[in-house]
Formats: structure tokens, sequence, C-alpha cells
């Protein structure tokens, strides 16, 4: 069984209100999320989650805040001796704007797109204007979108699941590791929502659901089951892992 390696890229960054990623927690508390591209290394293909921010801000002060430095989608991959051409599968957690604004310039990827996100981003809720279809308009055209109706295995050593907790088709991606296997989220938390504070252990809560998401009763049970599953959990937005170049 092949077995793979995560590499953190940052690829982008948000300021906003922290309970954007908290549910009913830390409203009004300026935070700083950092973006990923992930590069899994290992087995025969080069594979990416995600693509990230095509305009990154690259400053001083952003990489203070996440406390890593911010990479454009090119200089992330030359980081690992790659070019946007070299890489063979892109899997989308899902199609919000910052996760796959850098998709066209994979010109050889297959990309894996659960079959709602590709239904959500070509007709939006006015509520969800992270939608942005030019941004997969290129890899639709050249049909390098691979469609996935149900939980399924990608390559060996690599598989994905449906998690409908922050948008409708969200995957989460399961990694055989050398150290067990590495879940990266489906869905926009940081490791706060996995392991609250004792305030909110304290109310019988196990985890906090996303700030935003699409029934947070759902959200809830669904990170109840992925953190259950893994050996190293990589909440999709954690900045602990800006710092890191491996996920050990």
């Amino acid at each position: 069984m092949a077995t793979y390696r995560i590499h953190p890229i940052v690829v982008g960054t948000k300021l906003f209100d922290k309970g954007m990623m908290t549910y009913q927690h830390d409203y009004g508390k300026p935070y700083a999320i950092p973006i990923y591209s992930w590069y899994i290394e290992g087995g025969n293909q080069k594979i990416l989650v995600d693509t990230g921010e095509m305009s990154p801000i690259q400053s001083e002060d952003r990489e203070e805040k996440i406390g890593g430095k911010i990479y454009t989608f090119e200089e992330g991959l030359a980081k690992w001796g790659l070019k946007p051409e070299d890489i063979d599968i892109v899997i989308h957690t899902h199609l919000h704007n910052d996760h796959c604004e850098n998709d066209f310039k994979c010109e050889n990827a297959v990309f894996y797109v659960h079959e709602k996100e590709l239904e959500r981003i070509h007709n939006p809720h006015p509520l969800d204007f992270r939608y942005m279809e030019d941004y997969i308009e290129d890899i639709e055209e050249n049909g390098q979108i691979k469609v996935v109706e149900k939980d399924q295995e990608i390559v060996p050593g690599i598989h994905v699941m449906h998690t409908p907790a922050h948008t409708e088709g969200g995957l989460t991606v399961f990694v055989d590791t050398p150290s067990g296997k590495a879940v990266i989220t489906g869905f926009c938390v940081i490791k706060e929502n996995f392991f609250p504070p004792t305030e909110i252990v304290a109310m019988e809560m196990e985890v906090i659901p996303p700030g935003t998401h699409v029934n947070v009763y759902e959200a809830y049970d669904i990170m109840i089951r992925v953190k259950e599953m893994a050996d190293i959990l990589i909440p999709l937005h954690e900045p602990e892992f800006a710092a890191v170049d491996t996920i050990e």
C-alpha cells in the first residue's frame, strides 16, 4: 500500500471575524487564517488538494499573523521542484473561490469535484457569494473534471468522503501516511473547532461547528465522525501548519 507525505503550502490569507470559523463563539475577535494548497507527495502521481488564491497578499504583517511564509501558487510548487503543468491530480474540498483560483494553471491535471459543488457553483444561492464559476470554466471546457458522486478511492492510499458541513459538496480527504491516516477536512475550520476551550466543553459540546455551514446540526455530527476516523487531523485553515514543511 502506498503511503504519502503531506506538505502544506500557504497560497493566501483571510483577515476576518473569528466567528467565521467558530460558530457561536469568539464573534468580534479579529482573526487571520492561511489558505492552503496541500501537496501530497508519494506514489507515481503529483497530487494537490485545492489550489488556493491566484493573487495572494504577500506582506510581513500577514506572515506575522499566520506565523509562516505566503507563496504564489508557482512559488509554492517550486519549493518542491514542481510547476503547475506537472500536477496530475487535484482533489477539491469544495469550490469556494479561495480554494480553486489557480485551477486553470494545472493544464494536465484531472480535477475531482463532488457533483453538488458543480451544481452550486453554477447556481449559487444569494447567501453564498464565495462561488465564482469563472475560476473553473477553463477546466470544464477542457474536460478535466471528474465528477465524484459517492465516497471513493482516488488512488491507492487516498480516498474521499462526502462531508456536507461547510458546503453541500464538501469532500474530506483521507491520506495513508507512515504515521497513520491523515485527514484533510472538507470544511473550513481550525484546530479549535475540534478541540474547544473549557467553556465550550463545559456546555457539553465536543466540537464547534464551522461558522458558515449547510446545516449546523449535521455539521456537528460530521465533525465528530471525522475526528474519530483520523490519526492525524488536519483542519483546513489551521494556522499552525503555516510554519510546517511536512505534516508528520
